[in-house]
């Protein structure tokens, strides 16, 4: 797994650079919002259960067809499935948090996912929802802790979705 330093430095090795005003920027930024990534990725380690739980409420109240007979999260198993993989969605976006580096999230949760979902005819178009919808509960839950600018939130959460990338229920 990569963060943003090794990242960078292999990058500018590749090109046999020394860093530049953009490195070094890059660099500052990650290091200035550390504690916050620190801080957001503590509270959600303490709060996931209760993040996957009202996010899995709020994605069946937006698209109901998933409980009922014949959806995808109807059967005690699948929704149980479904709030699994909504957990393991939030487990991998922390790390990828923490990193400040995606590479985590391709290597580990997204390679063959979307061929998986499709050969067991998983919907897509709600999984992505339901990551943006985890995405809006840890971005107000940090807010309401004082994290004054959550925009570093984003990445991890809005790369799942971009690669997984259908939008149809």
């Amino acid at each position: 797994m990569k963060d943003a330093v090794t990242t960078l430095i292999r990058n500018y090795d590749v090109a046999g650079r020394y860093f530049d005003r953009n490195a070094m920027d890059s660099l500052k930024s990650y290091f200035d919002s550390g504690m916050s990534r620190l801080s957001v990725a503590s509270m959600i380690t303490s709060n996931a259960a209760a993040i996957v739980k009202q996010a899995g409420s709020q994605l069946f109240e937006q698209v109901p067809e998933l409980i009922r007979p014949g959806g995808n999260a109807y059967t005690t198993r699948r929704y149980s499935a479904c709030l699994r993989d909504m957990d393991y969605y939030l487990r991998y976006a922390t790390y990828a948090l923490v990193a400040g580096d995606n590479d985590v999230l391709d290597e580990r949760v997204l390679q063959g996912l979307r061929e998986t979902y499709n050969s067991l005819t998983v919907p897509i178009g709600p999984t992505v929802m339901g990551i943006q919808i985890m995405k809006d509960i840890v971005k107000g839950m940090a807010a309401s802790q004082g994290v004054e600018d959550t925009s570093f939130l984003d990445a991890p959460f809005d790369h799942m979705t971009r690669e997984l990338g259908e939008k149809d229920l």
